[in-house]
C-alpha cells in the first residue's frame, strides 16, 4: 500500500468523524437556541407549565415513527452501500423500568442525554454531573444486562 493511500484513507476516516462532530455540533445548536436545554422549562414542563417541549417531543415522536416506517418499507443503503435496517424490539419489563428511571433522571437533573453536551457548551457546569450520573447508569447496565431476565 502507498503512502498516499494510506493518507488518503486516514482522511477519509478523519472526514466521516467530522461530519458527526458537525451534525452534533448543529443539533446542540438548534437545541439551545430553541431553549430546549434550560434547566427551569424542562423542570416546568414536567410540571405541566411548558406545553411547547411537549409539542417538540411529540413532533420527533411522530417524525421518527415516519422514517422508520419508511426504513423499513424501502430498504434503503447508505452512502457508503450498507443497508439501513432498523431490528424489531421486544417489549419486556425492562423497558418499563428502565423509562421510569430515565424519566425520574431527567426530572431530578432537568436534562436527558441529548442536550448534556449542549449545556457543557453553553457553559452550564452542573451539566459535568448529570453527564457523570448518565455514564455511571450505562456503565451500570452494561454489567448487569448479561444477568437480567427478559
Amino acid at each position: 500500500m502507498s503512502r498516499s493511500h494510506v493518507a488518503d484513507t486516514r482522511l477519509n476516516q478523519f472526514m466521516r468523524a467530522m461530519r458527526y462532530v458537525l451534525i452534533g455540533a448543529f443539533f446542540g445548536l438548534v437545541l439551545t437556541k430553541a431553549e430546549v436545554v434550560t434547566w427551569h422549562k424542562i423542570r416546568a414542563m414536567f410540571y405541566f407549565q411548558e406545553p411547547d417541549l411537549y409539542l417538540i417531543i411529540g413532533s420527533a415522536v411522530a417524525v421518527a415513527a415516519l422514517l422508520v416506517a419508511l426504513v423499513k418499507r424501502f430498504k434503503p443503503h447508505t452512502p457508503f452501500g450498507e443497508e439501513v435496517t432498523v431490528p424489531d424490539k421486544p417489549m419486556h419489563k425492562g423497558v418499563f423500568y428502565g423509562g421510569f428511571l430515565f424519566g425520574l433522571g431527567w426530572f431530578i437533573t432537568g436534562t436527558c442525554p441529548g442536550p448534556i453536551y449542549a449545556q457543557l457548551g453553553g457553559g452550564e457546569f452542573f451539566a459535568v454531573f448529570t453527564l457523570i450520573g448518565a455514564l455511571a447508569g450505562a456503565y451500570a447496565f452494561a454489567w448487569a444486562k448479561p444477568k437480567l431476565t427478559d
